[in-house]
């Protein structure tokens, strides 16, 4: 899927559906936070969360008092969600409306956070562009928190195939800048009852 298609897909995804009606909905992300947490983020740290869509994450970042969050998303339509949603506080977020594998940060982080967006980049060279942004945008000693279904986790999510990782075979594609610190298998139970097994893996950028 190349990215306009992609860009497509996502925004009649969030034009038409509630945030309950979609499968990676969360009341309160709590191991996205447990990693960010660990990662030694302070409220002072940058923070980016990739493809954070409509997600409940910036809100409980905003909540704790981190002060340096940016949202990425293809969406219009989930950010603009999210910022009616978050009410005046959501001016002290920066929203930036991109393709991750076209955006070209204009400033580092301490913390990357992707959960669910990578596993949708089935193309090589997409996979690459990604790989390239991430080395751009997180200084060296910042932490990279990427979720993906798991081995034996969903093959296709929201009508889109996905490649499931490992935390070895999703270091092989982030390569040697980045290396492994922890990883951890997570069951994300979906609004409609179902299971979904997740994987956490969370890198150093050398």
């Amino acid at each position: 899927m190349n990215d306009s298609n992609r860009g497509a897909h996502w925004e009649n995804v969030y034009r038409t559906k509630g945030e309950r009606e979609v499968s990676w909905f969360q009341e309160t992300p709590a191991s996205s936070l447990e990693f960010i947490r660990s990662a030694g983020a302070t409220r002072h740290s940058a923070l980016v969360d990739i493809g954070g869509g409509a997600s409940r994450l910036v809100d409980a970042l905003v909540a704790e008092g981190y002060e340096a969050v940016t949202v990425v998303d293809l969406s219009e339509s989930a950010l603009a969600a999210a910022r009616a949603r978050l009410g005046p506080t959501a001016a002290g977020v920066t929203w930036i409306v991109a393709d991750v594998t076209k955006w070209k940060p204009v400033q580092r982080y301490d913390v990357w956070h992707d959960r669910a967006a990578f596993h949708f980049l089935t193309d090589a060279a997409d996979r690459t562009a990604y790989v390239e942004c991430l080395r751009e945008a997180l200084r060296p000693g910042g932490h990279a928190i990427i979720a993906t279904f798991a081995l034996d986790g969903p093959e296709r999510c929201s009508g889109l195939p996905v490649i499931r990782y490992d935390a070895a075979s999703l270091g092989e594609v982030l390569g040697d800048a980045f290396n492994l610190v922890e990883t951890r298998r997570h069951d994300h139970h979906t609004p409609m009852g179902s299971t979904q097994r997740f994987q956490f893996s969370v890198f150093c950028r050398v």
